[in-house]
């Protein structure tokens, strides 16, 4: 388990998963404050190593868990994660609360969309209805849907914890790897509107679910911008030129961004189980956006 310390108060805790590819992936922050907050507790396969790792770091107490969404790779261990910190409560989008009560529908949804990496992130625990909070003293929450229609931001003094309303973002060896995380069902209008809402807190620090921190905001919620439009445009190109086989104008898209998107390119920097696994959630990302352009042109 890694442990990334950012300053004397906010610290990143990697979760690692039994999964080719997924180091440095999935985390956790951790915030000092008056209260002390956990955003994202990820899925239950990890909520041991997890609180081994809060142990280090002096987290004997948990007041809040705020969740950006209720996806399994970042809610999913809420549950099992109580057993420990009993005392904390949970914030999340109202639209999530019934599914982290009664989680049926939720690990059902899970395992039809992911598969056998569902059950590798373990089954979701239900979280007791008592849990709950509508807010967390010294958190303000912004509603930022777009990857998700429960997606929520939280900003907590000089840090905002945007989950994947501005996509996935890695920073190695000086360069930053920066995609959209657009999974079906997608709407792009929906999904600026969250970015135009994230652009009042530019002078914050930008912390991430998938992986790190930007310290420069504007540069960052604005490249994320013009990168979303700039792919959307590539899918509609695509369909508008070669139809609609979805496998066609996955890879048309594919070398168009190769070429033209500096930052996704890096992709190319990667070792093979990293490349799978973004691999895998490019295709997923590209499906939304093909979803949404098919549906506008009926």
């Amino acid at each position: 388990m890694s442990i990334y310390r950012y300053s004397d108060s906010l610290y990143l805790i990697a979760l690692p998963q039994k999964i080719p590819g997924f180091r440095n992936f999935i985390s956790s922050w951790v915030y000092f404050g008056k209260k002390t907050f956990l955003v994202d507790p990820g899925p239950k396969s990890s909520v041991k190593a997890l609180i081994e790792s809060l142990g280090e770091i002096g987290a004997d107490r948990i007041d809040y868990i705020l969740l950006t969404h209720i996806h399994i790779d970042h809610a999913g261990g809420t549950g099992e994660l109580l057993k420990h910190y009993n005392d904390a409560r949970v914030v999340v989008n109202d639209r999530g609360v019934e599914h982290l009560i009664n989680p049926e529908r939720l690990w059902k949804g899970s395992l039809k969309v992911l598969g056998e990496m569902a059950r590798s992130y373990g089954e979701i625990v239900p979280v007791d209805a008592s849990k709950f909070a509508e807010n967390a003293e010294g958190v303000e929450i912004i509603y930022t849907p777009g990857h998700a229609v429960h997606h929520q931001s939280y900003v907590i003094d000089e840090y905002v914890f945007v989950g994947e309303a501005l996509g996935v973002y890695h920073e190695f060896d000086g360069q930053i790897y920066h995609r959209p995380a657009t999974p079906p069902k997608f709407v792009y209008e929906i999904a600026d509107r969250s970015i135009q809402k994230l652009k009042a807190y530019q002078d914050r620090n930008i912390c991430f679910g998938h992986f790190g921190m930007s310290r420069n905001g504007e540069k960052t919620i604005s490249g994320y911008e013009k990168q979303l439009k700039a792919w959307v445009q590539a899918v509609e190109d695509a369909v508008n030129e070669l139809g609609e086989d979805f496998e066609s104008v996955l890879e048309a898209v594919r070398k168009r961004l190769m070429k033209t998107d500096d930052s996704f390119s890096l992709f190319r920097k990667f070792d093979d189980e990293i490349r799978k696994r973004e691999e895998y959630f490019f295709r997923n990302a590209i499906l939304g956006m093909y979803q949404y352009v098919i549906e506008k042109r009926v």
